[in-house]
């Protein structure tokens, strides 16, 4: 089934996607539901894995995101990676400088494409705790108590926010490729309708998480990077980033079953701050604290190689991003993870590219796909590479900017993934590879020259 004939089966599915599927709404949140293929070996079938993330950010100095929210609600739109039959949110105040409070919540499933619309009977109220209002600390975060809500794999989930007092700064995600909305005055978090939601925005604030209990999923793989995993000149609304093609390849096949997390942050660096923490800061929070992770699929570096070509900052040499690399390594390793690492895509023509910031992402090239160090190995670079400039991306996979792709490349990108890299259920405390019944090892792979 090609990728577009798969989103319109799933659209068509939407009209019956908010019912609840068999049971009383305890049997499915206390996962005694059956499942058509039984519980995956590891998983009770009460566990929850992370369907969707974004990773949290820092309020800019002005605009929206420093001036905050006071009595409005906002209706953030996210894509889930698979589906399930319980349905729980993850807030974030990560960089808030003082408690945050929300009011009200709720979650339901989109009506249709482009609209802030919820589909008739699948709107939710939400509780914390069984409370309706939450208070998240200054730094702090929350998950939602769960409701019954049977939701499907690639469906846009509607999650609305009412803050009656002031926010302050907010923390957010900058790149949004998804339009949300922010109301007029007041509380709307029980109205399906759209009419109160006029402004259209292009960040998610204060929502960095949605999990459903899913027990026919083994867990989620998060994939770490920059502005290529976060999926900067994808074209908006049309889940067009790598990780949403790796999503709908991993349901379409029927050797995999795992959620995609989407932990990418434009301009990020491995070592050093660009935009948002950098990668080794931020890996406990925006990796291993996602529920259900067992894979990571790691894409970081050409910011830390391009930085270097102002002249105002020192190059960083091949040797020191290898040990960045390392690092982050041993920590997956330390947590039982398996992590697999991605070639750095061409930047030849765009101001990152000289002679030596070249020289720097072949050699770190080469040690990812020669080294061992990683579980296993994506080749991007070779995905998207023209054959004849091999130091530039593909034409018709270029975004025009000669170091992002365009919706082709990243299509072509996910394509490039061996899923059997992410087999079983990651790597043991002992740093052997976890095996469930009847599963083999996991296989070190990669499509290196």
């Amino acid at each position: 089934m090609t990728g577009s004939t798969r989103r319109e089966t799933l659209k068509s599915l939407g009209a019956v996607s908010g019912l609840v599927l068999g049971g009383t709404g305890a049997n499915v949140l206390t996962g005694d539901s059956p499942t058509e293929n039984g519980t995956p070996p590891g998983r009770s079938g009460t566990e929850f894995v992370g369907t969707w993330t974004a990773s949290p950010m820092a309020p800019t100095d002005e605009g929206l995101s420093q001036e905050g929210f006071e009595d409005e609600t906002l209706r953030l739109m996210v894509r889930t990676s698979v589906g399930g039959n319980g349905v729980r949110i993850r807030l974030s105040n990560t960089f808030g400088d003082e408690p945050v409070t929300f009011d009200r919540a709720s979650v339901g499933i989109r009506a249709e494409s482009g609209s802030a619309a919820i589909e008739s009977g699948t709107l939710r109220q939400l509780t914390f705790g069984g409370d309706a209002d939450v208070t998240i600390t200054a730094g702090g975060r929350v998950l939602s108590d769960p409701v019954d809500l049977h939701v499907e794999p690639e469906q846009d989930l509607a999650v609305t926010l009412y803050a009656a007092e002031p926010t302050g700064p907010a923390t957010l995600h900058h790149l949004g490729t998804k339009t949300s909305f922010v109301s007029e005055s007041g509380d709307h978090t029980d109205e399906t309708g759209a009419d109160a939601f006029a402004t259209e925005i292009s960040q998610w604030f204060y929502l960095d998480g949605v999990e459903v209990i899913a027990p026919e999923t083994n867990g989620a793989i998060v994939c770490l990077g920059n502005s290529i995993t976060d999926g900067f000149e994808s074209t908006r609304d049309a889940n067009a980033t790598y990780p949403d093609f790796l999503a709908e390849r991993i349901n379409e096949s029927e050797s995999l079953q795992k959620s995609v997390l989407n932990a990418g942050i434009s301009a990020n660096r491995v070592l050093s701050r660009g935009v948002g923490e950098n990668a080794l800061a931020r890996f406990d929070r925006d990796v291993i604290a996602q529920t259900g992770v067992t894979d990571v699929l790691l894409l970081e570096g050409i910011n830390d190689i391009g930085a270097g070509a102002s002249p105002e900052v020192e190059m960083v040499t091949a040797e020191e991003l290898i040990d960045g690399y390392q690092q982050l390594i041993r920590r997956a390793h330390a947590k039982g993870l398996r992590i697999v690492g991605g070639t750095l895509t061409p930047m030849k023509d765009n101001p990152y590219y000289t002679p030596e910031s070249e020289e720097i992402r072949q050699t770190v090239n080469e040690f990812i796909r020669t080294s061992g160090a990683f579980d296993g190995v994506v080749d991007f670079d070779k995905a998207i590479r023209d054959p004849d400039n091999p130091e530039r991306i593909l034409p018709e996979y270029n975004s025009g900017d000669n170091i992002h792709p365009g919706d082709a490349g990243y299509e072509a990108m996910a394509e490039a993934v061996d899923l059997s890299l992410f087999q079983g259920r990651g790597r043991g405390r002992n740093g052997g590879e976890r095996r469930g019944k009847n599963e083999g090892r996991g296989r070190n792979l990669g499509n290196a020259d």
